[in-house]
């Protein structure tokens, strides 16, 4: 499984929000963008994540970032993850076709059935700047994603 690097293009996706929106890859250009490819909804992991991203939701405001979190989850898991813990952000359901999107970006572990952990910020024209990850038990460090925001910044 290989990640996409730097300077890939955002690959074409139809994915449904945690409402039942579809959000189309086309429709996202002209905006930066991350997207947070995470295993499951509920994880203790995940959990801490999402929490970290949401204390500091301030920083991809400011850097005018919209936040995307992706997984295999269905858009019904999503939606009540998102309303129970709180979280300001889309979550995009990679449910049908399972895994579809994750494999796109190089993150979709074939024999667990789930995203693995990967993180990806696109620029508005949809240029790949920055791509980073961590094993699926290892939450990825606020540190990975304020680097990721300065390194935009100076672009």
């Amino acid at each position: 499984m290989t990640m996409l690097k730097p300077g890939a293009r955002l690959p074409d996706f139809n994915l449904e929000n945690q409402f039942g929106e579809r959000v189309l890859s086309d429709g996202l250009l002209g905006r930066r963008l991350l997207l947070v490819f995470y295993p499951f909804a509920f994880s203790p992991t995940c959990g801490s994540e999402w929490f970290e991203l949401k204390e500091h939701a301030e920083s991809f405001t400011a850097a005018a970032v919209s936040v995307l979190g992706v997984s295999t989850d269905t858009k019904y898991a999503l939606r009540a993850y998102a309303e129970a813990a709180e979280l300001p952000f889309e979550f995009l359901s990679d449910f049908w076709p399972h895994g579809e999107v994750s494999r796109a970006f190089g993150v979709f572990n074939e024999t667990r059935g789930m995203a693995e952990r990967g993180s990806f910020l696109f620029d508005e024209l949809g240029l790949l700047q920055v791509s980073f990850g961590s094993p699926s038990s290892t939450a990825r460090s606020w540190e990975s994603y304020q680097d990721a925001l300065t390194a935009l910044a100076a672009k």
